[in-house]
């Protein structure tokens, strides 16, 4: 018996003596969930079928095997229109072809000048002599739009300065035989790797990466991936747009003081420290040239000084992070008629 009696669902039909079998365990079917599809371009819906035990003895892959394509439901009979692509035939309603090789159960179908209007849900049929089954536990939906979906950026790793990254922009390709052109947008030089590949639902799609080390500059810049989708004699286009963060040390670490011009004793004076760093300066250190050497005498960005004496001289701040530290360059605290002694800078970095 061709179709087994414990079947989940299952309707029998003898005509002219062929077995036409429907149920879950009459076929298996392997391919996408769903699949998103431009107008005016082709769609490859990668698939692929299986025969279960019980009936396998019923399947020749020698003798030519039928694929079918059926919309909306999987039960056909009273309802021819949901056929809307049978190989044996040569006039379909969809125009298409099945790519793949049927005596070894690849059932891959493309579909050429889609429109919105094949927005719908697909099941797949074999027929062949004496089986014919039709997987109703499994359809693949097509989705139409008129623009495509944005490509998709990773970054792979931190972002660091002096580190080199990877920067992936992935775009779907549902027509395999004209692929989206990826281009980048980046504040830095680049050349890119691309090449189609081939994801675990067995559909395609198109991967660059850019490798580059990042510099501070680059931190808070945007980066843009453009797709190019090329249908018919025109193109659509959909880009993804991300700002870039860069982990770095702290840069142009400056120190300010107010006022500026020389100072009386007993005069109040602040001290300012500036960086940049990402993540931000965590900690500001304050340093006095004394006898040729440094002296650390505060903490903190802001630094108030009642004046003294022995106060003049040099000053420098140290800003550090996470990933290091910054020193800005000296500033000279000048005392009115004190005629201080002033050290000499020493070398800083």
């Amino acid at each position: 018996m061709a179709c087994p009696e414990n079947m989940f669902f299952l309707i029998v039909l003898f005509m002219s003596g062929v077995l036409v079998c429907f149920g879950q365990n009459g076929l298996n079917t392997t391919m996408p969930d769903r699949l998103d599809v431009l107008t005016g371009s082709c769609v490859q819906i990668p698939c692929s079928f299986d025969i279960p035990d019980q009936n396998k003895y019923t399947f020749n892959s020698t003798i030519p095997t039928s694929g079918v394509w059926i919309k909306e439901s999987p039960y056909f009979f009273g309802h021819p229109d949901n056929v809307i692509f049978n190989s044996s035939e040569t006039v379909n309603r969809y125009q298409g072809k099945i790519t793949g090789n049927m005596s070894q159960k690849n059932c891959t179908t493309v579909f050429f000048n889609v429109t919105t209007s094949y927005t719908n849900k697909y099941f797949f049929r074999i027929e062949s002599q004496p089986f014919k089954a039709t997987d109703i536990g499994k359809s693949v939906d097509i989705v139409v739009r008129d623009l495509p979906s944005s490509p998709i950026i990773t970054v792979s790793g931190e972002v660091k300065e002096g580190t080199p990254v990877s920067l992936n922009c992935s775009a779907v390709a549902p027509c395999p035989e004209h692929p989206p052109e990826l281009t980048w947008t980046l504040p830095t030089q680049f050349t890119p790797k691309n090449q189609l590949q081939e994801n675990p639902d067995q559909t395609k799609s198109v991967l660059s990466t850019v490798t580059f080390a990042p510099s501070y500059l680059h931190h808070e810049k945007n980066i843009t991936c453009t797709a190019v989708y090329p249908v018919g004699a025109s193109n659509k286009t959909a880009e993804h747009n991300m700002m870039l963060h860069v982990s770095f040390s702290p840069k142009d670490t400056s120190a300010s003081i107010s006022p500026a011009d020389p100072v009386s004793v007993g005069s109040c004076v602040y001290l300012t420290c500036s960086s940049t760093a990402n993540p931000p300066v965590t900690n500001f250190t304050w340093f006095q040239i004394s006898e040729g050497k440094p002296a650390q005498v505060a903490s903190g960005q802001s630094y108030t000084l009642n004046v003294t004496v022995g106060d003049g001289g040099l000053y420098y701040c140290e800003a550090r992070n996470s990933h290091g530290c910054g020193k800005s360059k000296e500033v000279q605290l000048a005392i009115k008629g004190g005629g201080e002694h002033l050290d000499s800078p020493v070398g800083l970095t």
